[in-house]
């Protein structure tokens, strides 16, 4: 246990900080609240995904949409991403370009594997799921670009656990994540990712901790140099398609061995994600 990582100090609220704008962080949650496969937005729908007052709410939505980030094809429709949010999209594409490369190489294993393969990001307290690769020749699971996971009981939350530096876990921590289903510290979780990493080169989250008792999935960890922590790439399936075993002994080598092609390419000649101490 690494109770250092548990203490007040490491847990910053930054809400209370003189320098938060809460209005801007409000504004940028009705952006978040939009999902790829919406077919826009009412205001109230936004209050049920954000939290926040209906009224506040048509506030934001208003001032966005004469902003562009937010448009509205007529008076009383729903909200749809607007140009100029688009085109920001484009300018943070620009930090995934390593994406580029990965798309044959995920594309290939999701076919020699019949899994969905799967690239996610942290946001904020969960993971989130932007890109994937379905198997062109067998049926599968398929999650939408967007679609948030828990961090404790998914294999890409577990992945980017293992790999994260003491200051990048701190960060993590300040959002206040749900605890695992079996109530494990979230410390002792990435000390547990971490030795899964260092042992096998991929992490795996126990059946009875899954957030989905029916999908198997197992994940690595990547760092690129134009993002400020590590990122994930998954495999996941049915359990009948991807058992533990078959997790063990092809997918999770494959997806280990792919990742770490993927990191020589860009540049950082296969260190893993997790090679650094978890208390730099």
């Amino acid at each position: 246990m690494t109770p250092d990582l548990q203490t007040d100090d490491l847990r910053p609220d930054y809400e209370d900080d003189r320098n938060f704008a809460t209005t801007l962080a409000r504004g940028l949650s009705v952006l978040r609240a939009f999902r790829a496969g919406d077919d826009g937005l009412t205001n109230a729908q936004i209050a049920e995904r954000t939290g926040l007052p209906k009224s506040t709410v048509s506030r934001l939505t208003f001032t966005l949409g004469c902003l562009g980030y937010l448009t509205q094809p007529q008076r009383n429709d729903r909200y749809r991403p607007g140009p100029t949010l688009l085109a920001m999209g484009h300018v943070a594409a620009a930090s995934l370009a390593f994406l580029d490369p990965a798309q044959d190489m995920m594309q290939a294993l999701a076919d020699q594997t019949g899994t969905l393969v799967l690239f996610a990001v942290r946001d904020r307290d969960k993971v989130a799921l932007m890109r994937t690769w379905r198997p062109q020749r067998a049926a599968s699971i398929w999650l939408e670009v967007g679609h948030r996971l828990p961090i404790g009981s998914s294999s890409s939350g577990l992945a980017l656990l293992g790999a994260s530096t003491r200051d990048e876990f701190a960060a993590l921590l300040a959002e206040g994540p749900e605890a695992p289903l079996d109530g494990t510290p979230l410390a002792d979780l990435r000390m547990q990712a971490r030795n899964q990493l260092i042992a096998q080169g991929f992490a795996v989250v126990p059946q009875g901790l899954r957030y989905s008792t029916n999908i198997s999935a197992v994940s690595v960890p990547f760092r690129s140099a134009r993002l400020a922590g590590p990122v994930a790439f998954s495999c996941g399936a049915l359990d009948d398609v991807l058992p533990a075993d078959r997790i063990q002994a092809q997918v999770g080598p494959m997806l280990r061995d792919t990742v770490a092609r993927l990191q020589r390419l860009v540049g950082t000649d296969g260190i893993p994600a997790w090679s650094g101490s978890p208390n730099d």
